[in-house]
C-alpha cells in the first residue's frame, strides 16, 4: 500500500483530503508544519508526500529542501492557493515532482500522485539492481568466490 504523508497548516482541508485519499487505498499520515514533516520522515519513510506550500514557520520550499536531504527517494507534490511562477519553478528545481494549485480537481491529484509512486518505484529497482551489480563485481565478492 502506497505510503502518503500530507503536509498542510489547513487542519480542515487536511482532514478531508485524508479522507478522500484513504478511500483510494492509500494510507494517510497528516502533519500541520514542516517541522512535523521532517520529524515524522526521520522515523517512517513514506513514497510520496503532498506538500503545501505556504505554512507559519518553514516554508514549504525549505521544507522540500530538508525532505531531499533526508529523503531523496521520497517524491513530492507541491500543493498550494498562492503560487507563482518562481515557486513553481524553484520547486521543481529542487526535486519536487509536480507543483499544483489549490483547488486541484481530485481526479488530477490522485493521478499525479499514482505517477509520483510509480516514479518511486521505478527509482527504488534501479537502485536495486545498481546495488546488486556492485555486489557482484565488486572484488571482495570475487575473492570469495576464489575461496569457496
Amino acid at each position: 500500500m502506497m505510503k502518503v504523508l500530507l503536509v498542510d497548516d489547513e487542519k480542515e482541508f487536511a482532514d478531508y483530503m485524508r479522507k478522500r485519499l484513504e478511500r483510494r487505498d492509500m494510507e494517510v499520515q497528516v502533519v500541520h508544519s514542516g517541522e512535523e514533516a521532517l520529524t515524522y520522515i526521520n522515523k517512517n519513510p513514506v513514497d510520496v508526500i503532498i506538500l503545501d506550500m505556504l505554512m507559519p514557520g518553514m516554508s514549504g520550499t525549505e521544507t522540500l529542501k530538508h525532505v531531499k536531504e533526508q529523503r531523496p527517494e521520497t517524491e513530492v507534490v507541491m500543493l498550494t492557493g498562492h503560487g507563482t511562477i518562481e515557486s513553481a519553478v524553484e520547486g521543481i528545481k529542487l526535486g519536487a515532482y509536480e507543483y499544483l494549485l489549490k483547488p486541484c480537481d481530485l481526479d488530477d491529484l490522485i493521478k499525479t500522485i499514482n505517477d509520483a509512486f510509480a516514479r518511486k518505484l521505478e527509482t527504488d529497482e534501479r537502485r536495486l539492481s545498481e546495488r546488486v551489480a556492485l555486489a557482484i563485481l565488486s572484488p571482495r565478492s570475487s575473492v570469495k568466490s576464489h575461496k569457496d
